[in-house]
């Protein structure tokens, strides 16, 4: 499987915009409440450190990859967090491409191969999707930051692959 890799990507967890500020909203919480706590020996001190615990796993999670998106010259793979689960797009079975809004909503969770209402999301962080449908009309909405560069090469591929069933 040493097939050139067109286009990479790799969405990371913790930069999910709603969740880091969630964290960090809470850890703020503890260093106020640590900071007005009557005796800090009893409570104030585990306030504290569940405080810088937060910000740890805040940190921590920044390297930590959610989504691997992979375009190939046949496929699209796309690979959750250590590799344990992937899912293969076969590019000739696509038919429509679109570039996105992901959600109406302004907090959005992370999601990864969730089947809601005829839809399949994959989703880190970001405003923008690639909306793909194949032939048995399955519609994959993928959450990226370069919508325009992986639009492009979805495209590029499957104008190649039409040429080379034609001809």
């Amino acid at each position: 499987m040493n097939e050139d890799v067109l286009f990479e990507e790799r969405q990371y967890i913790g930069s999910n915009k709603s969740t880091l500020s969630l964290r960090i909203f809470l850890a703020i919480f503890c260093f106020v409440a640590y900071h007005y706590t009557d005796v800090p020996e009893v409570n104030g001190d585990f306030l504290f450190f569940l405080g810088v615990f937060i910000l740890a796993i805040s940190v921590l999670l920044l390297f930590v990859t959610h989504i691997h998106t992979k375009v190939y010259k046949s496929y699209i793979l796309l690979e959750a967090t250590l590799g344990k689960r992937k899912v293969k797009i076969p590019i000739s079975t696509i038919v429509k491409t679109e570039k996105v809004k992901y959600s109406m909503y302004i907090i959005n969770n992370p999601a990864y191969n969730l089947h809601r209402d005829g839809v399949i999301k994959f989703y880190t962080g970001g405003k923008d999707a690639v909306k793909l449908t194949d032939s048995e009309g399955l519609i994959y909405l993928i959450g990226t930051s370069k919508p325009e560069e992986l639009l492009r090469v979805i495209k590029d591929q499957k104008e190649f692959l039409v040429k080379r069933i034609d001809s």
